[in-house]
């Protein structure tokens, strides 16, 4: 059954700084940041968070829907990419007026990466409600997006019987004060964040990690290249990273990582072997440049996704 993706879709604009930020930024003047960095390289690619997940799931053999507002004058090129990929834009809703979402992103040698996002359309994700979409799906995700849009999607996805709702707020995070972002996450099946993330949410909500673990389903912590952990029936799990075999471009791995994740949820598996299809996932990409790059083909990528599975069984 389909998978909901809910969520920005934006263009990227990817540059990489030849040097570390650390050696451009000096703690003592904090208070007077004023940096310049020379981005020799730049990469224009079709990007946003629900877009790029949408984009891995169908490399996956998922049938994913997109729900999501972009601007009504400047996506014509981006929705072409989507339908050559044979991901359904009937739900992705154009506003005259307005302009796509953009993410500009700048990284540099130790995959350190600073973000500016121009929400656009975005902040109007709220103009396209979940009951546009009257096709059944098995998993909801709320993703980064408009804040009401998300409120609004958690809220809606929690309320449908038989459908596993998925709270992944990431970036969008600082939108939300304490009781807003705990209303977010509570009562959803699954709160997905990094551990930036994880530890903010500690910290925003003012409660603590057993709370929170409380108050959902599970808890899913992605932790880069260490791999990740889970927390379901009352315990947490350490889940192995999947080593990539070269480091090209950080960029959307985490979006990655939760297609593979959503995947495995899809198919009824167990949250920790989920888990282990998403960290495949992010390391595939992470090799590659670009957030919507994945390429093995179907069957290619089904043998590497049971190669991960029995290895994860035989440990």
């Amino acid at each position: 059954m389909p998978i909901l993706c809910t969520g920005s879709v934006a263009v990227d604009h990817i540059m990489v700084h030849q040097g570390r930020f650390k050696e451009a930024i000096l703690p003592e003047n904090l208070h007077v940041l004023n940096v310049a960095f020379h981005v020799p390289e730049l990469a224009r690619s079709f990007g946003g968070t629900a877009a790029n997940i949408a984009f891995n799931l169908k490399q996956l053999g998922e049938e994913p829907i997109v729900l999501a507002t972009v601007g009504g004058d400047d996506f014509d090129p981006y929705a072409a990419w989507l339908r050559q990929n044979d991901i359904e834009t009937t739900h992705i809703v154009g506003l005259p007026g307005e302009s796509s979402p953009g993410a500009y992103i700048i990284t540099d040698l130790d995959d350190n990466q600073i973000t500016a996002f121009h929400p656009g359309a975005m902040d109007r994700a709220h103009e396209a409600p979940i009951s546009r979409v009257t096709s059944p799906f098995s998993v909801g995700l709320v993703s980064p997006n408009g804040k009401q849009a998300m409120v609004d999607h958690a809220a809606a996805l929690k309320a449908r019987s038989g459908v596993v709702t998925v709270v992944d707020p990431g970036q969008a995070i600082p939108l939300f004060d304490g009781p807003e972002l705990w209303a977010l996450l509570e009562g959803a099946d699954l709160y997905v964040v990094n551990d930036y993330e994880w530890t903010s949410t500690l910290d925003r909500t003012g409660r603590s990690a057993e709370d929170v673990c409380a108050a959902v389903g599970a808890v899913v912590v992605t932790l880069g290249h260490q791999g990740s952990r889970v927390f379901i029936d009352g315990d947490w799990a350490d889940i192995a990273p999947v080593v990539a075999e070269k480091i090209v471009d950080p960029t959307g791995c985490g979006d990655a990582y939760r297609a593979g994740l959503l995947h495995g949820l899809g198919r009824g598996l167990p949250l920790a072997e989920a888990a282990r299809i998403g960290s495949l996932m992010g390391a595939l990409l992470v090799e590659r440049s670009g957030t919507q790059s994945l390429d093995l083909g179907h069957d290619a990528l089904q043998a590497r996704v049971a190669a991960v599975l029995r290895g994860a069984s035989a440990g």
